[in-house]
Order: structure tokens, then sequence, then C-alpha cells
């Protein structure tokens, strides 16, 4: 069988693998210089000008799951829905200014075993049930972790290092039976089976989840799990995650960059206000052309950066000017760990203390929506790559370090404190016609 084939390199010879790939000098010069050429000829294995010129540093390629079968697989439950409807109004409603309450986004840095983390879902339901009239709390379950350099990508890339589910993690004991390998497969199609087990599983708990955002694939497969999505310091300023955000069906926090720059966030919100158009793949997995309508429930999240924290009440109001500037509601969301805490868990507790006295002063109160908090069932951290996937402490991050249980809780009531202190003053203001 003949094929039309186009010789860019002209003279009517067309380049085989084993060929040279650049042109001879005197091929280049006048009328010759990368004239396409188009010739006929056999097609054989190896020959062909593409696999000569593509994929020249790709290793290997292998079949993704398409995301319509991993739903039918793991369909979402009436009890399921409800969690996720529930949280994102909540979140959608704060976001807005409508609601009074604080959004929590509290949990691991990551999620490497699935068991800690349900366990620690259960805790914090127990806990929400209690504090819903004053926060509305969502379990932070990050799957993918972006890296400065190199290291673990997170359970759905890199799930092969951690021992990450057992028979306790019921319904969906069958399906998470993974076993994960440690020869470096990468297995992917595991990697987001289990993610969408565990945050139905949350979601079937009671429990809305909240992820962070890093391709424009990945959410086909658990965004109709979420309730609240986060774009990190390192894609804020790209113009993919900028359009992901502008159709995602969540609240969508873009936080400020690593520079400390709080611009990139708020040009970041009014792109992703605005419908757009880009490439994606459909449930099917098939490519395709996305048309967006936009996202008005975004917000800005001060993570602080590398030169020093941004969460002062100095730091707050300068960035609620830019925002109202930019005609965007001057509302921020403060991250208590990263640069806030200067990479250490313990000062997440001076932040959050900082964060409930600009809540209760007037002066301050009114820009604050929301806090973020890296929390597990045991505090700091572990090094998976000294200590290897079978030496690992149960319920400690494997990133970055989090606070413990106990403490996590005295961060949450002293912030529920605020917010109840808030409100008190709020309506006194009203009943003595102050406001």
């Amino acid at each position: 069988m003949q094929r039309l084939r186009l010789n860019i390199f002209g003279g009517g010879k067309v380049v085989n693998k084993q060929e040279r790939i650049h042109p001879h000098p005197s091929e280049i010069h006048g009328d010759n210089m990368l004239k396409p050429t188009l010739t006929h000829s056999r097609s054989h294995s190896g020959s062909s000008v593409v696999n000569v010129l593509d994929d020249l540093r790709v290793k290997n390629v292998r079949p993704l799951i398409p995301p319509q079968i991993l739903m039918e697989d793991y369909p979402v439950s009436h009890a399921a829905i409800n969690t996720i409807t529930a949280g994102r109004i909540g979140a959608d409603a704060i976001v807005k200014g409508q609601d009074d309450r604080l959004l929590v986004i509290v949990g691991p840095c990551s999620i490497h075993d699935t068991t800690a983390g349900l366990e620690y879902a259960k805790l914090l339901k127990a806990y929400a049930d209690g504090a819903k009239d004053h926060l509305h709390i969502l379990m932070r379950t990050y799957f993918e972790k972006p890296r400065t350099t190199v290291g673990w990508k997170g359970l759905i890339n890199g799930n092969k290092f951690p021992s990450i589910c057992d028979e306790k993690l019921a319904p969906w004991t069958d399906r998470l039976q993974t076993d994960p390998s440690l020869d470096g497969s990468f297995q992917i199609n595991k990697g987001l089976r289990i993610a969408r087990g565990f945050l139905l599983e949350c979601a079937d708990l009671g429990v809305p989840v909240a992820v962070e955002f890093l391709d424009q694939i990945s959410p086909q497969y658990i965004a109709d799990t979420v309730s609240w999505g986060a774009i990190g310091a390192r894609t804020t300023e790209s113009q993919c995650h900028r359009e992901l955000a502008s159709g995602l069906s969540t609240p969508v926090g873009f936080k400020n960059g690593t520079n400390g720059s709080v611009g990139i966030a708020i040009d970041a919100i009014r792109a992703a206000k605005s419908g757009h158009v880009f490439l994606s793949v459909t449930k099917q997995g098939i490519s395709a052309i996305v048309e967006t309508n936009g996202n008005d429930a975004c917000h800005v999240i001060l993570r602080g950066s590398n030169t020093g924290p941004n969460f002062s009440s100095s730091h707050i109001k300068e960035c609620v000017q830019e925002l109202s500037k930019a005609g965007l509601k001057p509302l921020v969301m403060v991250d208590c760990s990263h640069g806030n805490s200067e990479k250490k868990h313990e000062r997440q507790l001076v932040v959050a203390e900082d964060i409930a006295t600009q809540l209760e002063n007037p002066e301050t109160q009114d820009h604050i929506m929301g806090v973020m908090i890296e929390s597990n069932l045991v505090e700091g951290k572990q090094s998976l790559e000294s200590l290897g996937p079978n030496k690992l402490a149960y319920g400690q991050s494997i990133t970055d370090a989090c606070l413990d249980w106990e403490s996590t809780k005295k961060a949450l009531d002293r912030l529920k404190a605020a917010v109840g202190q808030r409100r008190a003053q709020k309506l006194a203001a009203k009943s003595s016609g102050s406001v």
C-alpha cells in the first residue's frame, strides 16, 4: 500500500530512520530551502518521517482508562450527591460573601494511605457536625503533588510507593485490593481508581472534599466528587489552569505565586471568570474542544512566599484593595501552612491565632472568608525516600509536615469562637443602629 509523504528537505527523497535527518548544505540554498515536496513511498515499519521526528524523548505510551468507565464502575450514591452538593453550595455562598461562616479546608498535605485518610475523615466528620453553624469544613484530599524539582507526585501518579489500601475500606474493598508494586511502574489507572473510591467513601460519610487540580485531564475522573478546588502557587499563572477553572463546577481558590505575587492570583480570577475555548478530553476519553461559561466563584489564597508570610492584617488589607480595584469581591482565604508557617508545621497554630484575632477585630474582620490547615493523625512528617514504603509510620505525612489531630481541634475551636464573636459584634452593631 502506498502512502502520500511529505519531504520537508526537498529533492524528492523520503528520510528513513537509518538515514541522515539533516539536509546537505547544497539542499537548503535558493529554491530548495525547506521546500516541501510531496512524494510517494511504500510504508514499512520504522520508515515514517513521523517516527524519526516525533516522540524522540518519549520512553513509553500506555492506555488510560476513559473517565466514563471509571465513573460507571464507581457511581455516586444519593448520599454522596447530597454531601457534595451541600459542600459546594456552602463554599460558593461564603466565597461570594453571602454566608458569614468561615470556609475551612483542613486535612493531610497529601493522601498516601487511604485507611489512615478514612480514619481522619471520620474524626473530621464528628467535629464538623458540631461546628457547622460557624465553620464550613471540607477535608483536604490531595492526590497529586506539584514538585519543585523531583519527588513523589502523589497517589494517582506515584501509587507504587505506599501501602495504601486494605480490607477496611468498604464498600470498595474488591476494587481497592491494589497491592501497589514497587517496581517503578506508575500504575496511574490504578491510582485513579483508588482516588475516586476514596473520595466517594468520604462523600458517603458526609465529608465534602477539596482537591488541587494539576492538569486538565484528571478532573474528568474525580471532579464530580469534589466541592472545592485549588490552583497552586506554581500553576496560578498558567493559562491552561485558568481555562480549567473557568469550567469547573466548584468554587476555586488561586494561590499567590511562590515569589509572593498576589497580582497573578487576581489576574487568574479575572481570567477564570470569563468563558474560554480550549483543548481537553471528554468523559469518553476523546480529544475535544471545550467551551466554558466562566466561574464566578473564584478567590485568592494567601499562602506566603519564599520571602516570608503574608497573613498579617496589613498584607490582607493590601490584597483586598487590589481585589477591589479589579472589581472583585474583597475577600481572601489564608493558608496557615507553607510560606505563612515558614514551613514549620507547629507555626500553623500561630497563624490560626492571628487570623482569629483579625476576625474579632471590626477593622479587619470583613475580609477573611476562609483558612487552610495541613493536618494529619500524627504530627510532623517522615521521609519516604529514606524509610521506604514498608517502614512508614501510620497516619503521618510523607510530604509537608502537618499538625496532629489534637492540635488541629485547638485551632478549629479558636477559629469557631472567633466567628461567633464576629457574628455577635455585627448583631450588636445592627441592633444599635450603627450598621
